[in-house]
């Protein structure tokens, strides 16, 4: 195995497991590194999907107990059928677009330029919301898991169809949207997490198998080495969030989507980097 190509799987899976469960989107920035440390193995798409599957390993590791709980009470636990039906409802919206649309957003969204523009436009929405939150002396109407409606589920599951625009960020559409909706910061957090179960090994799942010929043996071994930096990122990112959104408001996200974006945009505009190569 290449050591340099080693380094930078080792890299891109470290950014993946960090940024995945945080509303600085995990594509946007995925796309940007590959770009700078120009990252081309022979799967890419079975890349993605193993540092993907990394991240999510880590939350089914974090939520064990709860997984387990739902599982052995999926057949006469009202509380844990009301979730998973939840998670099911608040998923459809967003597969069912990503089916309709993803070889058109790929086509024409994914590039350097086009995250840096959604990160902004994202984080001048976190600020708007966290300023409509502040303004409102905001109660939250949805303080637990197991007072999420179904119809709360269903607003999340819509708002979480503007995530397939690459850089808008997947948890930061689910989270923030949750707080939009009358979350509160934690509900809405946790819910996001269980919601990427199915939404991100459904995706992976889609992205694989589309991607079933270009499968390298050669390239296990860098599946593997991002896979562990995944998991073990993505595993004490979770852990800080939870603590994080106890007493804190998503603002410092904001601000770092806009001048990340803004420093694309303007190293672009200037001719400093040509992120079109």
């Amino acid at each position: 195995m290449d050591l340099i190509l080693a380094l930078k799987a080792l890299l891109l899976g470290i950014v993946e497991g960090l940024t995945e469960f945080l509303p600085i989107s995990s594509t946007g920035h995925l796309i940007v590194l590959e770009d700078l440390v120009r990252f081309r193995p022979g799967s890419r798409e079975a890349f993605i999907v193993a540092i993907q599957a990394g991240a999510i390993l880590a939350v089914c590791w974090e939520y064990r107990a709860r997984l387990w709980q739902i599982v052995r009470g999926l057949l006469h636990d009202k509380t844990e059928q009301r979730l998973v039906l939840n998670v099911v409802i608040a998923f459809t919206p967003a597969a069912i677009a990503g089916v309709l649309m993803k070889s058109v957003i790929d086509r024409a969204l994914f590039s350097p330029l086009t995250v840096a523009a959604a990160l902004v436009v994202g984080g001048l929405i976190i600020l708007w919301v966290e300023h409509l939150h502040a303004a409102r002396d905001y109660h939250p109407r949805v303080n637990s898991l197991d007072e999420i409606g179904p119809l709360d589920a269903l607003k999340i599951g819509c708002a979480q169809c503007f995530a397939l625009i690459p850089g808008t960020s997947r948890s930061g559409a689910t989270i923030i949207g949750g707080i939009l909706f009358g979350f509160s910061r934690t509900a809405a957090t946790q819910f996001s997490f269980f919601l990427a179960i199915p939404t991100v090994i459904g995706a992976s799942v889609y992205a694989l198998f589309k991607a079933r010929h270009e499968l390298q043996s050669a390239d296990v071994p860098l599946f593997v080495v991002g896979f562990v930096a995944a998991f073990v990122a993505a595993l004490l990112c979770v852990r800080w969030v939870l603590r994080y959104v106890s007493n804190h408001d998503f603002r410092p996200f904001a601000w770092y989507r806009i001048v990340f974006g803004g420093v694309i945009l303007l190293t672009a505009y200037l001719g400093w980097v040509n992120w079109a190569d």
